[in-house]
């Protein structure tokens, strides 16, 4: 039993979330809330601690699907980063505020980028197409396209403050249904133009831009014992990142774009990568 400690710990962590939410803002929505989704996580980790391979995947569908069908469209909430700006804006803590704080600003400081490999509902369609391993190299300098798209989403919502648009609640929702297809549309093209069902994630998503910055000091990441490595390149084809996994330092190429999918964990023949 002592392997699922690890998955216990993360579900514990998140009840401890949802817990001082719900007392904090007195409402049962964010116990129930959190607790299922630290529920989904914690279940999705004792199934891959079990070797079972669909297990980010079942993570995946449950908090994705569950954010983008019964957050988003269900309860109207703008998940989005619009969203985000939205309630900072009008000065609430609260739905969008929260999610990105938990799990985009300071939760990379615990699970790097985590969200991107088990809860994003873009990449979780995204997953469902041919390219799980790049094609092809990482194009250099494309990545600075998701800092137009992150100024053009905060500056998208300041211009509807700006102009006093009316029935904003009704125009985040319509923006959130709008950028979802907006962003399956662009992500399958790109991910067939690019062999890579990653390209968005690697060169457009803004959200990427929040996560970044503390991933680089993630408490839980992949780990390489260059003593074992015997170079022969496996893990770095596997990963859908292409993080330079076969390095044990923090200042790896792409280091902070680790989904902790531990595709290369899977794929090293020496055990040199935990």
């Amino acid at each position: 039993m002592k392997r699922y400690l690890p998955s216990a710990a993360i579900f514990v962590l998140f009840e401890a979330v949802a817990v001082g939410l719900w007392l904090g803002k007195g409402e049962l929505f964010y116990l129930l809330n959190f607790t299922y989704i630290g529920g989904c996580i914690a279940l999705g980790l004792a199934l891959f601690l079990g070797g079972k391979r669909y297990a980010r995947r079942f993570v995946q569908l449950m908090v994705g699907g569950y954010m983008l069908l019964y957050l988003g469209i269900l309860c109207g909430e703008n998940m989005q980063i619009e969203g985000f700006w939205y309630y900072l804006f009008l000065g609430v803590f609260e739905a969008a505020t929260i999610h990105y704080v938990v799990a985009k600003i300071f939760g990379p400081l615990a699970f790097g980028r985590g969200w991107c490999g088990y809860a994003c509902w873009t990449a979780m369609v995204l997953d469902f197409l041919p390219y799980h391993r790049p094609q092809g190299p990482r194009k250099k300098g494309l990545g600075k396209l998701r800092y137009l798209m992150f100024a053009l989403s905060l500056g998208l919502v300041a211009g509807l403050f700006l102009f006093r648009a009316g029935n904003l609640e009704q125009v985040m929702f319509w923006l959130f249904l709008g950028g979802n297809v907006l962003y399956y549309l662009v992500g399958i093209v790109l991910a067939f133009l690019l062999r890579d069902n990653r390209a968005f994630c690697k060169y457009l998503c803004p959200v990427t831009v929040f996560l970044k910055p503390m991933s680089y000091f993630s408490l839980l990441r992949v780990h390489c014992d260059e003593g074992k490595c015997v170079g022969c390149g496996k893990c770095l084809r596997a990963c859908p990142m292409d993080v330079e996994v076969n390095r044990e330092s923090r200042k790896r190429e792409n280091a902070t774009e680790c989904i902790l999918c531990y595709e290369c964990v899977k794929e090293c023949p020496v055990k040199a990568l935990r």
